[in-house]
């Protein structure tokens, strides 16, 4: 089941972020947790979103994304920036069913353009963006 993240999930929630911060080697402090959460539980924050899949009683993989304005298009866009399947669970359809659930969102809200980033060696994540997405030639750059 996809369904938005509530109030109740810290504990699981942020045991899945820390494993997917992991993989990019990435340790991020406690506050920034906590300050990210309330964001994205927050009606405060609506273009800061997250949805999570749930099996049962525990959380099985989370999505972040964020809507934001873009100077191409009159409609605003979608940035999916963490996208994360517990890792005995990958190869279930979880990581594909978190992002067309964010395909949903963003259509539903009128803003159909969704793009994410991905590491180059992300070969098993590549597999399914492959599959879902439209791969393009822009290179990241950063300051």
């Amino acid at each position: 089941m996809i369904r938005p993240l509530t109030s109740q999930d810290y504990s699981q929630w942020h045991i899945l972020w820390s494993k997917y911060l992991d993989f990019y080697e990435t340790k991020l402090e406690d506050s920034i947790f906590e300050t990210t959460f309330k964001k994205l539980i927050s009606k405060d924050h609506p273009n800061q979103n997250a949805l999570v899949s749930q099996d049962k009683d525990a959380l099985t993989g989370l999505v972040h994304f964020i809507l934001h304005p873009h100077n191409w298009k009159s409609e605003d866009v979608v940035y999916l920036q963490d996208l994360y399947t517990d890792e005995p669970l990958r190869g279930n359809g979880i990581g594909r069913a978190l992002i067309e659930a964010v395909y949903k969102v963003a259509d539903e809200n009128g803003t159909p353009n969704v793009y994410w980033l991905t590491q180059d060696h992300n070969r098993i994540a590549r597999h399914l963006y492959d599959r879902i997405g439209t791969l393009t030639p822009f290179i990241k750059y950063n300051r």
